[in-house]
């Protein structure tokens, strides 16, 4: 059982690392592109818990507006996301997704009040100095860069602030009201500045690819993931997620070809960030070990 919920894990982590790869394919900007991939998503959940499981969704006011809060967070990290994608390209994004470590490495410590770990902090110089290393030698790609850290910083504020809801209702509810909300959210956004109408300037093939990447890409991963942790550590779990950011980069490079190719330089850069994280990973299961 142990090895079939491996297989599974990667391959929810594969998943995820494509969803770059149908990001660049869709056409749609990246404002039209998460405002139907949230819509569609929170549908097929919605589907999914109340006739499928047949389970409720009701959960308290409070519990309802720190979901909404988080799920507005998830959506400003998918919007950077997709527009770092569409003004630079997927391996760009990707691996800006690493400075998200060392974010949680500050972000955790005050919001579960711990203390700082040393190791975390070393790791995140190092990421650090592999992404100025990159923006020195990627500098066309500046624009990109910045979407891809603010993706990051939000991706980190979902992430730690999420991990505080579990526990409080279903991991089912807490996914379907994030994604919901972070799409009513940005609806009403819309309608307030008048952009709402721009939303139907969509083709029939981008709402394919977008109801794809809802399902099977976005929904299907998230509730896997939560049925996992009844057969692996979180260690494992975080540990193999960082390996999207490779998933992602190696798929655009043979998809894409030529807009892909980077210099020999972010390889090793990118290659440098996640055995970092990688290695802190180790780390922190031998202390545990040891406890």
């Amino acid at each position: 059982m142990h090895k079939l919920a491996l297989f599974r894990l990667h391959l929810i982590v594969f998943l995820w690392g494509f969803t770059a790869i149908l990001g660049k394919m869709i056409h749609a900007n990246a404002q039209v592109l998460v405002f139907y991939r949230m819509l569609f998503a929170a549908v097929f959940l919605f589907v999914f818990i109340r006739f499928f499981k047949k389970e409720s969704i009701r959960v308290s006011k409070k519990i309802f507006f720190q979901l909404a809060a988080i799920g507005f967070a998830m959506a400003l990290h998918w919007y950077c996301f997709f527009y770092s994608i569409k003004i630079s390209n997927v391996s760009i994004a990707l691996s800006c997704l690493s400075l998200s470590t060392l974010f949680a490495s500050v972000l955790e410590p005050i919001i579960f009040k711990r203390k700082i770990d040393v190791s975390e902090v070393i790791m995140g110089i190092v990421i650090v100095a592999c992404i100025l290393l990159i923006f020195k030698t990627e500098f066309q790609y500046k624009e990109g860069i910045f979407y891809g850290i603010l993706c990051a910083i939000f991706g980190t504020i979902f992430s730690v602030f999420n991990g505080k809801m579990f526990g409080k209702t279903s991991s089912d509810n807490i996914i379907f009201y994030e994604i919901f909300c972070g799409w009513f959210i940005l609806m009403l956004f819309y309608l307030f500045t008048g952009q709402f109408f721009e939303m139907s300037e969509i083709n029939y093939r981008d709402l394919a690819l977008i109801c794809l990447l809802a399902s099977v890409f976005t929904a299907y991963p998230m509730l896997e993931s939560v049925k996992l942790m009844k057969y692996i550590s979180p260690f494992t779990l975080i540990l193999t997620v960082n390996l999207e950011p490779v998933y992602g980069i190696i798929l655009a490079f043979f998809i894409f070809g030529e807009s892909e190719q980077m210099s020999p330089v972010f390889y090793i850069a990118s290659a440098v960030m996640i055995l970092a994280i990688i290695a802190n990973g180790v780390i922190k299961s031998y202390k545990t070990k040891k406890l």
